[in-house]
């Protein structure tokens, strides 16, 4: 697997533009690309930092070759608009191949177990 880091800063007021603009282009580039799809975190200075998960590389280079287009005029402009500052290069701030995967997987995931209930 491997994995590509990007950030961004957002306009204030234009977050809910950004994320919604966000989760559609992360949905149309893994229909598109073959991306596993993307998280979105936001760090203490409110920058939005998404970590995407590809295959390998060559299946994220080639995306990253055709700027990850996609056919939705609407979302993209959207998307940009919201955005403040990128990189100066715009290029992803980390890509790495995964070695060690612990995370565990919504569906993989165990409910609590109860606690002092008799259960």
């Amino acid at each position: 697997m491997f994995v590509a880091v990007y950030w961004w800063r957002v306009h204030p007021g234009k977050e809910d533009q950004f994320r919604k603009a966000w989760r559609r282009g992360t949905d149309l580039i893994r229909e598109r690309y073959g991306s596993y799809g993307s998280r979105l975190h936001r760090d203490a200075d409110g920058r939005f930092v998404g970590y995407a998960e590809w295959p390998d590389e060559a299946t994220w280079r080639a995306a990253f070759d055709q700027k990850m287009v996609y056919d939705d005029p609407e979302t993209r402009a959207a998307f940009v608009d919201a955005i403040a500052e990128v990189p100066a290069d715009a290029d992803p701030i980390f890509t790495m191949t995964v070695t060690d995967d612990m995370l565990v997987r919504g569906s993989q995931r165990n409910p609590p177990p109860a606690c002092g209930r008799g259960e």
